[in-house]
């Protein structure tokens, strides 16, 4: 069986047991790949925008022999898959704008009964903000640490309730495991510190981020 980065287990950890994955950007497949391996789902649909890392994929899948199980699929975004069929959407390694983009680009009324699992690179800010603006809850919140980089994931549900938010829950998230995320942290604060200067006001969101710095010391 594959074995994941920490960065790609801990966002198949969030998959819904069963569920009919669409992986979008799967760059080499290794997600929908090991998920049909270890029998949590049944199906997958996997997707990339470049034909390169498609080709990837499917040498991946032929490799595991897993072509009547997994689907590729060359699509800019979510533009060709047939959301009807999917359950969980997974959107990894892109920046937060992108992830925003590829979602925005949707009919809301497509996503209501989807399951979004986003693991934005950059801007982790602007892809909840997308979530709070449509309707959106944000339930697991996590960073994870896998070598020396850490990453954002997160997954949400639709709730037809648009959030009002404060730059703190934007970059903050729903997040609790602080001590096993300082290096994060402290990467964000020296962050909104450059962007403060620069005249633009995150004082509640660097407030906070030193009081967890000093509570955790």
């Amino acid at each position: 069986m594959i074995k994941l980065s920490k960065r790609l287990q801990a966002l198949a950890d969030m998959v819904n047991e069963s569920a009919v994955l669409a992986d979008i950007g799967c760059d080499h497949g290794y997600v929908p790949v090991y998920l049909v391996q270890s029998g949590k789902i049944k199906y997958a649909f996997a997707s990339d925008i470049n034909e390169g890392p498609l080709a990837s994929c499917k040498a991946l899948v032929e490799e595991n022999a897993l072509e009547d199980k997994i689907k590729c699929v060359l699509s800019n975004g979510l533009e060709s898959i047939n959301l009807d069929e999917v359950d969980d959407v997974l959107i990894a390694g892109m920046g937060g704008e992108l992830i925003a983009e590829i979602l925005g680009n949707v009919d809301t009324e497509a996503l209501k009964n989807k399951h979004l699992i986003l693991n934005p690179m950059t801007h982790p800010e602007i892809a909840r903000r997308f979530l709070y603006e449509n309707g959106f809850e944000i339930k697991k919140d996590i960073i994870v640490k896998d070598g020396k980089h850490f990453y954002s994931e997160f997954d949400a549900t639709y709730s037809g309730f648009k959030k009002e938010y404060s730059d703190c829950e934007l970059f903050l998230g729903n997040i609790d495991e602080f001590e096993q995320s300082r290096g994060y942290f402290t990467h964000l604060l020296n962050y909104l510190e450059k962007k403060q200067k620069s005249g633009e006001d995150y004082s509640e969101v660097i407030s906070v981020i030193k009081e967890k710095i000093n509570d955790n010391g």
